[in-house]
């Protein structure tokens, strides 16, 4: 795939970009302990995955992912919502950039063996 400069070719990319891309781009920072328990600095994002909110009205707020929005590459968090006109309560959708992951869902084992893929390889 070829970068550009350009932003309209960069959203472009973003809009059409096929769906293995996309869970990439759905990655988000790992804390510091788990950054060094994993040796690497990010993994993509799933639900029951607990992070906290870095940046924005929201910073500061912890909760589980209760959502994966790969069509509008967002997350949603449990406990931050907002009111609409009509009173009632919606999610507010979180770009995977402004979220820091604080403890990971392993219920999955290839998820697992993914995680510990990269320690193997630089013990060896």
């Amino acid at each position: 795939m070829t970068k550009s400069k350009k932003p309209r070719k960069q959203r472009k990319r973003l809009r059409e970009a096929k769906w293995h891309i996309r869970r990439k781009l759905l990655s988000a920072h790992l804390s510091k302990e788990l950054r060094e328990k994993y040796k690497r600095r990010s993994f993509p994002l799933r639900v029951g995955d607990e992070v906290i909110i870095m940046r924005g009205k929201y910073k500061g707020k912890k909760g589980k992912i209760v959502k994966v929005d790969y069509k509008k590459l967002r997350v949603y968090v449990e406990g931050i919502t907002r009111k609409r006109a009509r009173g009632e309560e919606v999610l507010v959708p979180i770009h995977p950039s402004k979220v820091m992951i604080i403890s990971l869902d392993l219920n999955d084992k290839k998820r697992l063996e993914k995680l510990e893929e990269k320690i193997k390889i630089k013990e060896s």
